[in-house]
């Protein structure tokens, strides 16, 4: 009960960031923006009397139905509560406060960043906003290689191109391509920049003292390789070694103590698992 507790907590405070950033920057600098909530802006545009908030709740209903069959109860009520409370928020704070307009690339740029902050913490916790967001995470399922930033480019580009010819001005539509661009990337590393693991490897004439150290003072697993110079041909032992980023200066000095001249390679890994690091989880993004 508190790990679900926490986990629509952290949906309900993403929704609400995702919300604010479409009143603060989005809707009082007139940028338009993709998605469910873009073309409700699109529609609210053409009919004034018709809420943003409103629109997206009754334009993401079909949605749901049609995306109920492939991405199953839990996903379906956690992102129903996310839509509840984005769309709701929208309505509430545009009624609560009145933004003032900006200069609309800084508008695009921090909306953007927000946004994308907003949709990174909904779906770490494996519900969406609804919209393209479910389209994006059915594609996931056809094309689960693909980052969910990329993803939701595809049917944002397309309520983009929509939004220019309602509002007659392509600079509204091309800020807003330049605020999902942010979106996705800040997106992504939400969801995928987390992991700030790194892999080392390590080529020295003294390995054995190496891994030993490594092994017992670092606590960190190490694979030997078969390895073999390219100029000598002489057999090589090459350490790998994986570990957090915040060990990476304890794991440069044990390798310079026991060998100034070893040959140290460090690589960002994007995920590792398996013990001491992230589990597999087979609905994850």
């Amino acid at each position: 009960m508190k790990k679900q507790l926490k986990s629509y907590g952290i949906i309900t405070l993403g929704s609400v960031i995702f919300a604010l950033a479409f009143d603060v920057f989005f809707a009082a600098n007139q940028v338009a923006m993709g998605g469910i909530t873009g073309l409700a802006q699109v529609i609210n545009a053409l009919a004034p009397v018709l809420s943003v908030g409103v629109l997206t709740f009754a334009l993401n209903i079909p949605l749901f139905l049609a995306g109920w069959k492939f991405i199953g109860w839990h996903l379906l009520a956690s992102s129903l509560f996310s839509m509840t409370v984005s769309s709701f928020a929208i309505d509430a704070i545009a009624a609560l406060w009145r933004f003032p307009a900006m200069d609309p690339m800084l508008a695009c740029l921090c909306g953007g960043a927000a946004m994308g902050l907003g949709f990174g913490l909904v779906f770490s916790q494996g519900a969406t906003t609804g919209g393209t967001d479910i389209v994006a995470r059915l594609l996931k399922l056809k094309f689960p290689w693909l980052p969910m930033g990329k993803l939701m480019l595809l049917p944002d580009g397309a309520v983009l191109v929509l939004a220019a010819l309602v509002f007659g001005r392509v600079e509204a539509a091309l800020y807003g391509a330049v605020a999902i661009f942010v979106s996705s990337r800040v997106m992504d590393t939400v969801l995928y920049g987390l992991d700030t693991s790194k892999v080392a490897y390590i080529i020295s004439d003294r390995w054995q003292s190496i891994a030993d150290a490594l092994l017992q003072k670092q606590d960190r697993g190490v694979t030997i390789l078969q390895g073999q110079g390219g100029w000598t041909g002489a057999p090589k032992q090459v350490l790998l070694v994986a570990f957090k980023q915040k060990e990476i200066v304890q794991i440069k000095r044990a390798v310079h103590d026991i060998d100034p001249n070893a040959f140290l390679i460090v690589c960002d890994a994007h995920e590792v698992l398996g013990e001491g690091f992230g589990d597999y989880q087979k609905e994850e993004l």
